[in-house]
This record gives structure tokens, sequence and C-alpha cells, in this order.
């Protein structure tokens, strides 16, 4: 008689890492943030549109109903001062080891993801294939 043995899966990285100056500039954002409803962290997907396939979308999860449910089965990743980036399940295949910074210059303020899966991304930087 065969026994079925597991052997116990590694732990996972998470799927997006999150720089120090991107987590600052979303702890600033959530306090500023005007609601009845406090903000739990931030949604992280990615839609099909723009000149090069996939685009980055980022909401606010507030405490509701709603959008706990929304959340339910979506992983989180937990920053060291505390912001959660929930990830949506659909989205997580195409931002594996992907770096979300927020960049400041003369000209403009963003947040940027650095994507390893990314083989392009159009010339506004606002689109990226995989």
């Amino acid at each position: 008689m065969s026994q079925n043995i597991r052997t116990p899966l590694k732990k996972r990285r998470p799927p997006i890492s999150v720089t120090t100056s991107a987590a600052d500039r979303l702890s600033t954002l959530i306090s500023e943030c005007q609601s009845n409803d406090p903000v739990l962290g931030i949604r992280l997907g990615v839609k099909k549109r723009g000149c090069n396939g996939l685009s980055y979308t980022m909401n606010y999860i507030h405490t509701t109903a709603d959008d706990l449910k929304k959340v339910e089965n979506d992983e989180i990743v937990v920053c060291d001062n505390n912001i959660k980036v929930f990830v949506e399940l659909k989205a997580i295949l195409s931002i594996v080891g992907t770096t979300m910074d927020y960049v400041e210059t003369d000209l403009k303020s963003e947040f940027t993801f650095i994507n390893p899966l990314s083989k392009g991304e159009c010339g506004c930087g606002e689109s990226f294939t995989t």
C-alpha cells in the first residue's frame, strides 16, 4: 500500500515588492484620503488597454463590506510600514517579480513598475506586454 506523502511547499515570495519611496508615498496618499470609511490599503491589478496590451490599475480598498468582498481571495503583501497591497488574482501571472517604485523629477511624479516579465512597453510607458 503506497502512501501519499506531501512535501512542504517552500515559502513563496510575494508577487510584488514595494520600495521605501513607493511605500512612503502610498502612506501619504492613504492618510490624505477623505472618506467616511478608513482605507485598508490599495488593490493592484492589470487591465487590457493602452498601446501595448496591459496597463496597471491601483485603487483604494476601504473597510466597507463591498471592498472587503473584492479582496477576499487576493494575495496580500504587507510592507514594512504596514501598507497593505492586495494583488488581484488574475494579475499575479503578469506581475510576478515586479518592483513598484515612486519617482519624482522636475517634470513629473509617478509610480513606476519594474517588471521582469515585460517584453515591451509603449512609448509613453502607460502599457506593457508580457
